[in-house]
Formats: C-alpha cells, sequence, structure tokens
C-alpha cells in the first residue's frame, strides 16, 4: 500500500508481516501466543487509520496514544520470540517496531507542540 502517508503505509505492511509471523507460530502450536501479538500488532495500524479520521487534535493524538501502546506490547511478545529458544526469530518485526514506535512518538511529539 502507498497511500503517501509514511506511518499509514508502515503500519499496514507491519500487519501484513505480522500475519504471516503468526502463521508461523500457529504451525508451531504456539497458538496463545500467535492471537495475542496478531491483535496488538493488527491494532497498531488500525489505530493509526482511525486517528486520521479524528473529531479534533486531542482525538489524533488519543487514537495515537493508543497504538504507542499497542507498539509497545507488541514489542514485548516479539522480543518473547526473539530470546525463547523454542519460539521463531521475528528478525525484520522485531526492527520494523523500532521504526514505527519512533514515528509515532514524533507524530504525538509534533502534534503536542502544534508543529
Amino acid at each position: 500500500m502507498n497511500s503517501g502517508n509514511l506511518i499509514m503505509d508502515l503500519t499496514f505492511q507491519f500487519s501484513l508481516d505480522t500475519v504471516v509471523f503468526t502463521e508461523v507460530l500457529e504451525e508451531k502450536r504456539k497458538y496463545v501466543l500467535a492471537k495475542q501479538l496478531f491483535k496488538s500488532g493488527t491494532s497498531i495500524g488500525a489505530n493509526v487509520r482511525e486517528a486520521q479520521s479524528g473529531e479534533s487534535k486531542n482525538d489524533f493524538i488519543h487514537k495515537l496514544k493508543i497504538s504507542a501502546k499497542e507498539a509497545e506490547e507488541t514489542e514485548y511478545w516479539l522480543l518473547l520470540c526473539k530470546h525463547s529458544p523454542l519460539l521463531p526469530n521475528p528478525g525484520k518485526l522485531l526492527n520494523d517496531i523500532g521504526s514505527i514506535k519512533r514515528v509515532i512518538g514524533k507524530i504525538i511529539s509534533t502534534s503536542k507542540n502544534g508543529k
């Protein structure tokens, strides 16, 4: 997807990659972890997209803060995968979530400061 909106594009691609990775987890019968990661990983982009239609600046910031929380949770699940010898390494997903967190943080900061 190339919407011309960096964070929407990043989070959409991240959601697609999360779907693929959670399928790998399910193949390994790690259903609970797959479900948790699927929910938090795809929620980031859903909330970013919802923020685009925010009713006010405060609503926009609030939705992005929810995305930031979901990104933190997602990073936790990915770190569990990375550090567990029983789980597949999330590789690129872990790098991507770091980038997404930075971009969301910058957007929130800029929006709060009115720039």
